[in-house]
């Protein structure tokens, strides 16, 4: 068996093989994993074919061709799906693109929340735009919460204390 590189379980010519080969992706979560397993195979202009004319603007293929070929791929997770189904003619997906940049990088994650749109004459799925998402910031270990007591042992919450005047 040939593994999907998308994490899907499927053999890669049931899963995103046909759509690297030109199939419509029948839905936003397929065309995302296509996405992913272009990214992995170098395939880039599957990845520039399946950006909406808006979102192909700002891309620049040899960056995007240089990620692709420098990068090894570690996994692909999906988060979350909102629509995107096969009737849908709009629709989210959250995932987390798992990587390492060069021979000797350190891991990182791309995660992002990922917008599809039906776009052209054969409604085909199309990247329209995504979000990032990050890490819940960092609480600074030096300074108490919102509702801890206050350092000063006034018994009041840090919020209604000392808290109030760094508001």
């Amino acid at each position: 068996m040939n593994a999907c590189p998308c994490g899907s379980g499927k053999d890669l010519d049931a899963c995103c093989g046909p759509v690297l080969a030109g199939a419509p992706a029948p839905t936003a979560e397929a065309l995302m994993r296509s996405r992913y397993t272009a990214y992995t195979k170098g395939a880039v202009d599957h990845i520039l074919s399946t950006y909406t004319p808006k979102a192909a603007a700002s891309v620049d293929r040899a960056s995007t061709e240089k990620w692709s070929k420098e990068s090894t791929w570690l996994g692909l997770s999906i988060v979350a799906t909102d629509r995107g189904g096969p009737e849908d003619d709009e629709g989210t997906v959250e995932f987390i693109a798992r990587f390492r940049e060069g021979p000797a990088g350190q891991e990182q994650a791309h995660h992002e929340k990922a917008r599809f749109v039906r776009g052209g004459r054969d409604r085909r799925w199309l990247y329209a735009d995504g979000k990032m998402v990050g890490p819940p910031p960092a609480r600074r270990e030096d300074r108490p919460g919102r509702n801890d007591p206050c350092h000063c042992g006034s018994g009041k919450k840090f919020k209604k204390c000392h808290g109030a005047a760094s508001a």
